[in-house]
């Protein structure tokens, strides 16, 4: 069918009625239960025909818009073989786009066909919509090279004091001039907005009085989540065209691996008791793959599974205007019978298809299924989390030995990942913090995991956080130690915003955010994940403010093309030099010293810059190679910006630029 269509399925109104319609293989009935306005009590059940191939449909003439339903299913009730129809189940509609309510776990949900009462009460029920005119195609603001700032709708506003009380936590939060301010400050190329879609709560999780606050946990994939968005994909829509007014993109981080059904304990909510056998994907022996680890796996290579993706991913576009998506645990999309295939007909279609052809597409390139870490092998214009990133930069600056020449693999683009199949640009999305683990202030302020809030023991999560203390676990009473914790966020966040490639930061970590060394922090829907903005670090904040301001200003530090260290067209300077602190190029013995934590890295262009990382704890002078008519000069307006006319202290990274000397239109001390 033509991508600009709408889909087939669903409650689809029309002028003189609604058309409900669904798919089931191995169904032999279906039916559509009718609501009450409140969604409280069924007051008609209707059974939909058989069309064939799976199709079952049914027009119901009078009905329209604002009508709450929802689908039940009848066949065989065998989960050995995979089979859970149980008409008693009331089922969401895969395909609405609104629901009346939020998913709330409970156990009766999970009971077996006989052993419990009609599911409706406990249920949210889809609501039909007339969708809106489809927004006006433009291009996507954000372009590879620039800025992602990673955001948790609901702990990014419940505590900022411009917001509104009754809009903290929101979508339309996001839309407040306040956010709109601070996004542009930092110069933000797009938002991601970790799920927005609804989920529900893992069933370990009421027990202990916790709720799931990331939203990895989804039941389908195209509603919103009514605590998230009240206003619906409306609400989406307008604050994704406010913010592009503002210049800045949305990207939306969607889950298409598994679903809140879980495992042979799990709830029936939706695609189970439709069809589980083609809905997810299974073993050998009949059992619920698992390559998520949260107990199923969504069958992405059956062609309805496929088209539901690729209906949700162009309602998104076409409704709300997105620049485009994250997919988390991306290979799951393109596992064909359980192995990974960069060509599989998802990952083909995503990249073919009219309508999402030009959307930024960001994988996830790892599950937990066999051979589930596939960094660099997504096809472009696929870009992807780079977590050997991630840890090489966290390895240097912990003082890992031998670790200069993969510090500088990564601040180039990552070339030994990416520069495959003759591509001469990096599809790296640089990150050293992510909503997974421990925030950048944590990184450097805690040794070791402490998430014993999430009522496991302190079991869950990871072990090895390739992070450290500063000498004292957690809280310290010497002046010291924040002292030199904050020159190490400093530190880090300098090398991300001097690697080549898009960069990605999460917010808060550019004022200095803790979670208490949670770095498992899913459950904790508090003040462990809220963002404190009364009390942020602004001096932090504003360092990286110009940490944004330079890599906008200098197209070298946002070009993703490879370094090659060769001359650039039209210029005799090379596009990177790598050098000792002396200003001597670093020879093979340099880079193979196990005790070097010094390095330069000048970036060739209009004006070169000079990237000076000493992650040594003494301080050094450096040298830069000097050029008759030019001098280096500061390249970061801070109070306490270092030169390199005087030594460079300990755990420090510093910018500077070559300027014209006085005579050519600048001046000796004229820095930015």
């Amino acid at each position: 069918m033509p991508a600009a269509d709408r889909s087939r399925f669903g409650g689809l109104v029309s002028e003189g009625g609604i058309r409900f319609a669904a798919w089931s293989q191995a169904a032999r009935r279906l039916w559509v239960s009718i609501f009450d306005e409140r969604g409280n009590r069924e007051i008609e059940r209707l059974e939909l025909q058989p069309e064939g191939e799976g199709v079952h449909a049914l027009f119901v003439a009078g009905l329209g818009q604002g009508i709450r339903y929802g689908f039940r299913a009848d066949g065989d009730y065998a989960p050995e073989r995979g089979l859970w129809f149980d008409p008693a189940k009331l089922l969401t509609d895969p395909y609405a786009v609104e629901i009346d309510r939020s998913y709330v776990y409970d156990w009766r949900l999970a009971q077996r066909r006989g052993e419990g009462a009609d599911t409706a009460p406990l249920m949210p029920k889809a609501i039909a919509a007339a969708l809106p005119k489809p927004v006006q195609a433009a291009p996507p603001l954000f372009q590879p090279g620039g800025l992602i700032y990673e955001v948790p709708v609901r702990a990014f506003t419940m505590l900022h004091p411009d917001i509104p009380e009754k809009l903290r936590g929101t979508v339309a939060a996001l839309a407040h001039p306040a956010v709109i301010e601070h996004l542009k400050k930092l110069g933000v190329g797009a938002v991601e907005l970790m799920p927005v879609t609804a989920s529900m709560d893992e069933r370990h999780l009421p027990p202990l009085g916790l709720r799931n606050a990331w939203g990895y946990n989804p039941v389908t994939f195209m509603a919103l989540d009514p605590r998230l968005a009240p206003g619906g994909v409306m609400e989406l829509r307008n604050t994704v065209a406010v913010l592009r007014e503002a210049g800045i993109g949305v990207i939306l981080d969607l889950v298409f691996n598994h679903t809140g059904e879980s495992d042979w304990l799990g709830p029936t909510l939706s695609l189970r008791g439709l069809d589980n056998q083609a809905y997810y994907r299974h073993t050998p022996d009949g059992r619920l793959a698992n390559d998520t680890g949260t107990g199923n796996t969504i069958a992405c290579d059956h062609p309805v599974v496929q088209e539901m993706v690729l209906d949700t991913l162009r309602h998104f576009v076409r409704d709300a205007g997105v620049d485009g998506f994250r997919f988390d645990l991306a290979p799951i999309l393109g596992r064909v019978e359980g192995t990974f295939d960069a060509e599989a007909p998802l990952l083909r279609a995503m990249r073919d298809d009219p309508l999402l052809a030009d959307r930024v597409l960001i994988a996830e390139p790892w599950d937990i299924g066999s051979d589930g870490y596939q960094l660099g092998n997504f096809p472009p214009p696929f870009l992807e989390w780079n977590d050997k990133y991630r840890d090489d930069v966290r390895r240097f600056w912990r003082g890992d030995a031998g670790m200069v020449g993969a510090l500088a693999t990564r601040l180039a683009g990552s070339s030994d990942v990416f520069a495959t199949d003759r591509q001469n640009a990096s599809r790296t999305v640089n990150f050293i913090a992510a909503h997974d683990g421990m925030t950048l202030a944590d990184i450097v302020r805690y040794e070791r995991k402490h998430n014993e809030a999430n009522g496991e023991q302190n079991r869950d999560g990871h072990n090895e956080n390739l992070s450290w203390n500063n000498g004292v676990e957690g809280d310290a009473d010497d002046p010291a130690v924040p002292t030199a914790r904050l020159n190490d966020q400093r530190a880090l966040l300098a090398t991300l915003f001097a690697s080549r490639g898009t960069i990605m930061l999460t917010a808060g970590d550019e004022f200095g955010r803790t979670q208490q060394g949670n770095n498992n922090a899913y459950a904790q829907d508090n003040e462990i994940t809220w963002l404190v903005w009364a009390g942020r670090d602004q001096a932090l904040e504003r360092y990286t403010v110009e940490l944004s301001r330079l890599r906008r200003s200098m197209p070298a530090l946002f070009d993703t093309s490879f370094l090659t260290g060769q001359p650039q067209a039209g210029s005799g300077m090379p596009d990177v030099a790598w050098l000792t602190e002396t200003g001597a190029p670093l020879n093979e013995q340099c880079w193979q010293d196990p005790q070097r934590y010094r390095l330069v890295m000048i970036l060739g262009g209009v004006s070169r810059l000079a990237v000076i990382i000493n992650g040594d704890r003494r301080a050094c002078m450096f040298t830069l190679p000097e050029r008759d008519g030019f001098f280096w000069a500061p390249a970061i307006k801070a109070p306490d910006a270092a030169d390199s006319s005087r030594p460079i202290s300990g755990r420090a990274v510093i910018f500077m630029i070559e300027r014209a000397q006085a005579g050519t239109g600048e001046k000796r001390n004229g820095g930015r």
